[in-house]
């Protein structure tokens, strides 16, 4: 049954990149697999809630919980091996908007630097979603390459994040209803 729990976050991810919006409850009904989400989620139908740091065992696998908030104040990271999923926290060169969902910049740059770009920098990344194609990068490639992360500190960060003008997505009152309700 563990590999169903996986599964279910690879699916999300597969959903989010798609449409934005988890397919964990569609997956979960199929499969029978259990639902995990990070301890900060507000959804109420996740039935296993991780903390930071807590490790998820499933048959061989281990799977580091990494509450990285900032692009909302309940996003999760998760590392396997040298693997690391990081949601929308970090993106192939871009790093997850903050001007929604509870989202804070100076958070985002706490997760970012202070977390997830100390991981060795041969860590495979896989974000939840790029805009250009791209599936994986690598820790030291962001480090290097990443325009948002060539700041010096913090403010120059949230700086960077306030100054995106970004358009606020079309859907996203109806995306996060769906996904604190895992796709319902």
């Amino acid at each position: 049954m563990g590999q169903f729990v996986l599964i279910c976050y690879c699916t999300k991810m597969i959903f989010k990149q798609l449409f934005d919006v988890t397919g964990a409850s569609k997956l979960k009904d199929i499969t029978k697999c259990s639902t995990i989400m990070g301890a900060h989620t507000p959804a109420d139908a996740v039935e296993i809630k991780v903390k930071d740091d807590e490790y998820i065992n499933l048959d061989n696998l281990k799977i580091r919980a990494m509450y990285t908030p900032g692009h909302t104040s309940d996003s999760y990271s998760f590392l396997m091996d040298n693997y690391l999923f990081s949601g929308d926290t970090l993106l192939i060169n871009g790093t997850g908007r903050t001007d929604f969902q509870n989202g804070s910049s100076k958070d985002a740059y706490n997760s970012i630097f202070n977390k997830l770009l100390k991981l060795p920098e041969e860590t495979l990344l896989y974000p939840a979603h790029d805009y250009k194609g791209e599936k994986v990068s690598t820790i030291g490639k962001e480090k290097k390459q990443n325009p948002r992360l060539q700041v010096s500190s913090v403010d120059e960060y949230i700086e960077i994040m306030n100054n995106l003008n970004l358009k606020k997505p079309a859907q996203i009152d109806y995306n996060v209803s769906k996904n604190i309700n895992l796709g319902v």
